[in-house]
């Protein structure tokens, strides 16, 4: 029997000093946050006003739980101290969500930034319109808001048939953020709505008729017309832009169609968008301007007054596409067909001509010879050439709209009593004080 008892006495111990090894020693454990639901996945999420972001799904260690003090904070003040949060904003906003799950003296941290589109918001006031009209890639970075009385975005690509492809407008989010960053800034954002575009330049493919044709058929400009409206609204945007680039055609008779039909086309906008909605036209300054109709149910017209075609082709002498007597010659065009000054933005390009190859004479060598640059890649190559508006030190030449073309531009646009400027692409601009729109927006303000 005294055997027997020293052998339980044995085995009790073995099994208490396994007991005690099992036990984890969490004197140095760091916390941890185990994301299961992907929460904190994405760096930052963007909902509407009335919407909610909801935290679930999240494990903690060490465990209990209970030995883990967890806190939820909003722009750095504790809200919640739960294993979940729910953030129901009352207001439009950028805000920050901080996770902390803290142990023995060690912090560990999760963090969502959460912009909140407003459900309302007052346009800032401006005496004039200076716009930044975005190609279908941009995105909401680099925008200096304070520069900007408005945004228009090429999102919209009207297919054959009046089909709408949507697909540049909103991936990850992209227009979504620009509205809510335009109101939460107090700037109203426009969709731009086209056919078919060549390149960086923004004008339409060559003989494109995607646009023109959909809105000519009465049928498919009423179908157009709800698919644009019911965007406009799902996305809370501030109006649309008819940006008429590819009227044109080959068939003069088709082409006098196309152009004809961008008035009932802005009626039927206009009474299909939300009161109070914007809707603009852009228009060219080439012979197409003698078959558009009555425009004046447009809130304002964009005057693509820039690129004037004669510095391009095989032969063609190199110089300035966007000179400053073009520009004046294109809003002469339209105040002659009775718009008044204060309804027209005039066009300023935030790109440049560039040349790579000469012929002997020193000419554009061919049509593949020559290529457009945007104003912030033309800068990164030569850093002078804000101060310029052409530099010889890329490839055969560069010739572009600089400070000083710029300057003169927005002088003339405010002593002649123009409603602004819009600048294409905003995107191809440089930043801070390099900015085109920002030269120009201290000028016309």
């Amino acid at each position: 029997m005294k055997k027997l008892s020293y052998f339980l006495l044995f085995i009790s111990y073995l099994l208490a000093s396994c007991a005690k090894e099992d036990e984890p020693d969490t004197s140095n454990y760091f916390p941890r946050i185990f994301d299961g639901g992907l929460v904190f996945q994405a760096p930052s999420r963007i909902i509407q006003e009335g919407e909610s972001a909801v935290y679930t799904g999240l494990l903690f260690s060490p465990k209990p739980v209970e030995k883990t003090k967890i806190s939820w904070k909003v722009n750095g003040q504790e809200v919640s101290t739960d294993t979940a949060f729910t953030f129901a904003p009352k207001e439009g906003g950028e805000f920050e969500i901080k996770l902390e799950a803290s142990y023995n003296g060690q912090t560990a941290t999760r963090i969502s930034k959460v912009l909140v589109s407003p459900s309302r918001y007052t346009p800032k006031p401006a005496a004039r319109t200076v716009m930044s009209y975005l190609s279908e890639n941009a995105t909401a970075a680099g925008i200096n808001w304070g520069d900007v009385t408005h945004i228009a975005f090429n999102g919209a690509r009207v297919l054959p048939g009046g089909s709408v492809d949507f697909s540049k407008s909103n991936q990850n989010q992209n227009l979504d953020e620009l509205v809510a960053r335009g109101h939460i800034n107090g700037v109203p954002v426009l969709l731009g709505v086209s056919g078919r575009l060549s390149g960086v330049d923004g004008w339409s493919l060559y003989n494109s008729n995607d646009f023109g044709s959909s809105i000519s058929d009465p049928a498919l400009r009423s179908s157009l017309v709800e698919t644009l409206a019911s965007y406009v609204q799902a996305h809370r945007l501030d109006g649309i832009d008819i940006m008429m680039t590819d009227l044109s055609n080959d068939d003069p008779a088709i082409a006098g169609g196309n152009a004809a039909a961008v008035t009932p086309f802005l009626t039927a906008l206009k009474a299909a968008l939300p009161q109070g909605a914007l809707v603009t036209v852009t228009v060219t300054t080439n012979y197409m301007h003698w078959e558009y109709a009555n425009l004046s149910a447009a809130d304002w017209i964009n005057v693509h007054a820039f690129e004037n075609g004669v510095t391009v082709g095989p032969g063609a002498k190199p110089g300035q596409a966007s000179p400053f007597n073009f520009m004046t010659a294109g809003a002469t065009i339209w105040t002659n067909k009775g718009i008044p000054a204060n309804k027209l933005v005039l066009g300023i390009p935030a790109f440049g001509l560039r040349y790579n190859e000469l012929d002997a004479n020193g000419n554009n060598a061919s049509w593949g010879s020559y290529e457009y640059m945007p104003f912030s890649a033309i800068l990164a190559a030569d850093p002078g050439a804000l101060e310029r508006d052409s530099s010889t030190t890329i490839a055969k030449g560069v010739y572009y709209n600089g400070k000083p073309l710029v300057s003169q531009k927005a002088t003339y646009i405010k002593n002649q009593g123009f409603r602004g400027a819009y600048v294409w692409a905003g995107n191809y601009d440089a930043a801070e004080a390099n900015s085109l729109i920002k030269i120009i927006s201290g000028i016309l303000k």
